[in-house]
């Protein structure tokens, strides 16, 4: 299956569910209590991070999407934090505030990584899930997918209400299941299990074959458009009335925290099924996302880079030969990373070991090495008659295979100057015995803030002379 990267900026998504707050103490422990066997942690930073229906309308605004949330708190300050985190990721949260009644809060207290304790503060919310509806229904309008984040604390009370409501504008409707009754979530056009929340409702299941069986019913007894069970280490499993079920690996490649794993995993979904894709491609791309947010601590969002780079590295771009389009995508993802980019280029027409020892020391002036190649017709310009004696598409492969280079394009005019201006590197290089100012493109460098350095060339070691002696001989 073909991954590439969605259109999300054009991808509206609406979450409705139980909002909370993920409240970080973090400190040392270095004594235990006198007071009970218990390790003491002086805390030094304090970190809040939005939860539940939250985290979901986050990591969405975090892949670049359109997103916006419909939850329940309190009057109190952790709903404040919660409003101005959200408003500053670009999120549009509206919340029905219930005065005298806490926003919900889980706390964490960590120490060197490890989390020693979790308090909740939390209350049933007396909701009035008409009036919830009502708001769900004036932002409807203009949104590709509706997502309800159930955590069973009482923001979601009347489902059918917002499934129908959803469904009767041709909108899809994905949800996050919780608790012993799926009969509510009738109708919808996807729900996200995990193994044990799908076990509770079908009973134990002995093999995927029996999954596979059970879920199937499921779907029929709840018309449901198609069904995700989510399976931890082994990964997930797609079911869809009258096609094959679909399973897809675990691509964590260390499990560090699970926390918020499925919040990614349904924003993940609904923001590729409000870009376009079809499910088994959000799907994939969901449990791209999933591997990444585990290696993370704690409640954490995935961001368009993040993702891009995971979808590069499985279809295997994520380095060699590129296009234009590709590059300019590729060195922004770098940058996202903190990342220094350097550029060279040249003929590279036969390649020999002064190439090479040159293209390592250029690429130990950053991060990335791009190599920009002249093509054919411009080496046959620079050079005369004859050259190149490799053609620009052998040339490039063989640029690419070397662990110096990251990213290898043509250029078919006379400089790279063109390039130089859409790329902007961090750092121009050159090999020869001449001055920064007769570097071509130097002054384009420079211009913006970049840097320039020539490179001296090893000797004894010339394209042309490689020639010439092939030629006598």
């Amino acid at each position: 299956m073909k991954l590439s990267m969605p259109r999300f900026d054009q991808a509206p998504v609406l979450v409705v569910g139980d909002v909370m707050l993920d409240r970080y103490w973090h400190g040392g422990t270095s004594r235990i209590s006198p007071e009970a066997p218990v390790p003491v942690v002086k805390v030094e930073h304090i970190e809040d991070r939005p939860g539940g229906a939250a985290n979901v309308a986050l990591n969405i605004a975090a892949l670049g999407a359109p997103a916006s949330l419909v939850g329940v708190t309190g009057d109190d300050e952790a709903a404040d934090s919660l409003t101005n985190s959200l408003k500053g990721a670009g999120v549009r949260a509206i919340f029905q505030r219930i005065a005298h009644q806490p926003t919900i809060v889980k706390l964490r207290v960590m120490s060197r990584h490890q989390q020693l304790l979790r308090i909740d503060f939390e209350e049933p919310f007396a909701t009035d899930p008409l009036a919830l509806g009502a708001e769900v229904d004036r932002l409807l309008e203009g949104i590709k997918v509706l997502v309800l984040s159930d955590y069973g604390k009482g923001a979601l009370k009347n489902h059918q209400v917002l499934i129908q409501a959803a469904r009767a504008r041709g909108i899809p409707v994905v949800a996050d299941p919780k608790g012993k009754d799926f009969s509510i979530y009738r109708g919808a056009s996807l729900i996200t299990p995990n193994l044990s929340e799908f076990e509770t409702i079908v009973g134990g299941c002995v093999d995927e074959h029996d999954l596979v069986s059970k879920g199937a019913q499921l779907m029929q007894d709840l018309d449901l458009g198609a069904l995700l069970v989510t399976r931890g280490e082994h990964g997930m499993t797609l079911l869809r009335p009258d096609h094959p079920a679909l399973h897809l690996p675990a691509r964590a490649r260390e499990v560090f925290d699970v926390t918020g794993a499925g919040d990614t995993v349904i924003s993940t979904l609904a923001a590729a099924l409000a870009a376009g894709e079809e499910l088994p491609h959000a799907v994939a791309l969901a449990n791209l996302a999933a591997g990444i947010v585990v290696g993370k601590l704690g409640t954490a969002a995935i961001s368009a880079p993040e993702l891009r780079r995971a979808i590069q590295r499985e279809e295997g771009s994520e380095r060699g030969v590129l296009g234009l389009e590709q590059l300019l995508l590729a060195v922004d993802d770098a940058r996202a990373h903190n990342e220094r980019i350097v550029f060279t280029n040249g003929c590279f027409d036969i390649l020999h070991a002064g190439h090479v020892t040159y293209l390592e020391q250029a690429r130990a002036q950053g991060d990335r090495l791009i190599v920009a190649v002249n093509d054919d017709a411009s080496v046959s310009r620079l050079k005369g008659p004859g050259r190149p004696i490799n053609s620009v598409d052998r040339r490039m492969a063989v640029l690419a295979g070397l662990g110096a280079v990251d990213w290898v394009i043509s250029f078919s005019e006379g400089t790279p100057e063109n390039l130089l201006r859409q790329v902007k590197p961090d750092v121009l290089v050159k090999g020869g015995d001449y001055g920064i100012d007769q570097v071509v493109g130097a002054d384009i460098v420079a211009a913006y803030g970049g840097t320039v350095k020539v490179l001296g060339l090893v000797e004894n070691s010339s394209t042309t002379a490689i020639v010439e002696k092939i030629r006598n001989n």
